[in-house]
């Protein structure tokens, strides 16, 4: 299969070494010039819990254009940067061509559809990578617990299964889904909870566990999330959000997320997709989410000291 990863950061890049690695055609795009000129003149090293080595023949391009004739155009950037990507991508791909999209937070098929003219939207959930870039040309990842994926307008189809076969093949653990909007809402809880309370304070997820405070904080930011999700008919696997936040969070305490890492390298964040849609969801059935209204502030306000 011919793919292009736009978004080569620490996760796009793990999805690109591993799809090369098996076979596929892949272009790793991203504007980071630095981390795509390694790679094209030293290949891509990976470091972490699949071991290390060096993958080589993985295509680069600073430019969208690169994804012309690929069969699948997977969007692995920050949410902020979903809508111009595919605006971008307009005219460009063949009418077949399938595009998935991998981001924290909500809404980024939404603003695929509104910027491109596809029917051919498939969604996908990474959970447990942890992934980050030491320096450019070299991809670390703590782990790789699955990969969910589905159809943005729901049901199991043969093109997604054919694209679920394509990551199996790779060494990814991958599984299909009727509702991927339900697996986006529950890491969407996750992220919410632990994500924002662990930028927000400069702590680890098991710090925020750890802490009382902390976690009361992260506590409130998922059941305010949770009840958003509910009042929208999401139909959650589980119905305590408090005790589904703190399985998920044990199974990576040294974890920072990438909104704290993304605050401690002063870049800006995807608070706006993550905490920041709690409030939005909850007023449009009638709710309120004041956590996540002031995790927000405090998260911009940081962006803010190195914006100026």
């Amino acid at each position: 299969m011919k793919i292009a990863i736009i978004g080569a950061g620490a996760m796009g890049s793990v999805y690109a070494a591993f799809l090369a690695e098996a076979g596929n055609e892949v272009w790793a795009i991203d504007l980071w010039r630095e981390h795509i000129d390694a790679i094209t003149q030293q290949g891509l090293k990976v470091s972490g819990f699949s071991g290390e080595r060096t993958v080589t023949g993985i295509k680069t391009s600073t430019d969208t254009a690169g994804a012309h004739g690929c069969d699948l155009i997977v969007i692995a950037t920050k949410a902020s940067a979903v809508a111009s990507v595919a605006g971008s991508l307009q005219h460009r791909l063949r009418d077949d061509a399938l595009i998935l999209t991998i981001q924290n937070g909500l809404g980024a098929g939404e603003r695929i559809r509104n910027s491109l003219d596809s029917a051919n939207i498939l969604l996908g959930v990474a959970g447990g990578f942890g992934a980050s870039i030491p320096e450019p040309g070299h991809v670390h990842h703590n782990g790789m617990e699955l990969i969910r994926l589905g159809e943005m307008d729901g049901g199991i189809t043969e093109r997604l299964e054919r694209v679920a076969a394509t990551w199996r093949s790779a060494g990814f653990n991958v599984q299909t889904y009727e509702d991927i909007n339900q697996l986006i809402w529950e890491k969407f809880i996750c992220n919410v909870g632990l994500s924002g309370a662990a930028a927000a304070f400069d702590r680890t997820l098991g710090e925020v566990m750890d802490d009382p405070l902390l976690w009361q904080i992260a506590s409130r930011l998922a059941i305010e999330a949770f009840d958003a999700g509910k009042a929208k008919g999401v139909r959650f696997s589980f119905s305590d959000p408090v005790r589904y936040l703190k399985d998920f969070g044990s199974k990576m305490p040294g974890a920072r997320p990438s909104m704290l890492l993304d605050l401690k390298a002063q870049r800006l964040t995807e608070v706006d997709a993550i905490n920041g849609m709690v409030p939005q969801v909850a007023k449009a059935h009638g709710l309120t989410a004041p956590y996540n209204e002031v995790i927000t502030a405090l998260i911009r306000a940081k962006e803010s000291e190195f914006q100026n």
